[in-house]
Order: structure tokens, then C-alpha cells, then sequence
């Protein structure tokens, strides 16, 4: 691991590279999931129609959708994006849907006494409320995502995934093993350092903390 980050810089340009991919593929996930979450949470029409083929989406497997990426991008880092966007926005979809489903009526009853009205209801009410449940959203779709990239970069070039599959065939384990732990690190970082400092901010923001700890 030393040799491959600080000497010959491999693992450091395909950390790098992975890195740029899964900020960029999150990124859009975040905004299109959030907006269909929207979308689906506020219309029951959207919900009965698009809501389940978006439940039937998050079913399937983001590495099925490799055949598919291909064909459309040529192999291309388009390939690696397009898989990684729908690795994260189905889960982020779902849980901004199901936090604006379970905002309590006394909190749009009260809007609605306040003069609140379409658009102000979604904007000042509904989606504010519905925060805890979108970064739940969010985390999901960070570990989906980020699953989703190492599979894709089996097949493209550049990146710890790649570097993985050329280090397994030209069977160098110690890069093998460097890398998963790389991996993993990335994985408990975002996790513990980011999102766990994010969710107790938002949670006594929201009053959601116990009292008694």
C-alpha cells in the first residue's frame, strides 16, 4: 500500500479517479432522486405510476445495468457515471418520497391555517420536514453508489476497481489486499467522519435525539 501510494503512485491516481467519479455520480444521484422523490411524494398519480417502476428499479442489481451502459456509452467514462447514478438515485428517490408521505397533517394544517399554499406547502413545509428521512436517502445512495462504481470500473479504465482487475491478472495480492482496504477505509471515512456527523446535527435540529443521552 505504501509503495503503491507514495512511490509509484498507483493506487494514489486510481484513488483519485474514483474519487472524482463517485463525487460527480452521487452529486447527480442526490438531485435526481430528490426531485423524483418530489415529484412522486406530492402526486398520487406519480406515485401510482412512476412510484412503482422506481420500487421496481431499486430491485435490480446496479451491476445488470453494465450490459446496458455499454451499449449506450461505448465503454466510455459515461458507462461508469450512468451506473453509478442509478446505483444511488432509486434508494434517495424512495426515502424523500416516504419522508414527504409521513409529514404530520397537523404540520400541513397549520401551513394551511398560515395561508400556505401549492407550492409554499412543498418548499416550507413538506420538504423540510422530510430532511431526516433524505439523508437517509443520501447515506443509501452513497454505499449503493460507491458499490456500484467499483463493479463499473471492472470494465472501464482508470480507477481502484480497474487497478484491482489488473492487479488480480497479473496476480500481485499485495495490491489486491491494499486495495480492498482502501476500499473499505473510503467506506467507514465517508460514513463515520461525514454522515454521522451530519445525521446529529440534522437529528437535535429536528428534535429527533434522545434527551437522556
Amino acid at each position: 500500500m505504501y509503495i503503491g501510494l507514495f512511490d509509484t503512485g498507483i493506487l494514489a491516481t486510481a484513488l483519485a479517479e474514483s474519487l472524482q467519479r463517485i463525487s460527480i455520480g452521487f452529486s447527480l444521484a442526490l438531485l435526481i432522486g430528490g426531485l423524483l422523490g418530489v415529484i412522486i411524494g406530492v402526486s398520487k398519480l406519480a406515485d401510482e405510476t412512476l412510484g412503482s417502476l422506481v420500487i421496481a428499479l431499486q430491485s435490480v442489481p446496479s451491476i445488470v445495468w453494465l450490459p446496458i451502459a455499454l451499449v449506450l456509452f461505448q465503454g466510455g467514462a459515461g458507462a461508469i457515471y450512468f451506473v453509478v447514478i442509478l446505483g444511488g438515485t432509486w434508494a434517495m428517490t424512495l426515502n424523500v418520497r416516504m419522508g414527504i408521505k409521513n409529514v404530520q397533517p397537523i404540520l400541513i394544517r397549520a401551513a394551511k391555517t398560515m395561508g400556505y399554499k401549492n407550492s409554499e406547502l412543498i418548499w416550507k413545509v413538506m420538504l423540510p420536514a422530510s430532511i431526516p428521512s433524505a439523508l437517509t436517502g443520501a447515506r443509501l445512495a452513497w454505499a449503493f453508489g460507491w458499490r456500484a462504481l467499483m463493479a463499473a470500473e471492472l470494465i472501464g479504465r482508470g480507477g481502484l476497481g480497474r487497478t484491482l482487475m489488473d492487479a488480480r491478472d497479473f496476480f500481485n495480492m499485495d495490491l489486491v489486499v491494499a486495495i480492498m482496504i482502501i476500499i473499505s477505509c473510503i467506506g467507514l471515512i465517508v460514513e463515520y467522519f461525514i454522515f454521522s456527523k451530519i445525521e446529529k446535527k440534522v437529528l437535535s435540529r429536528w428534535g429527533l435525539t434522545n434527551s437522556a443521552s
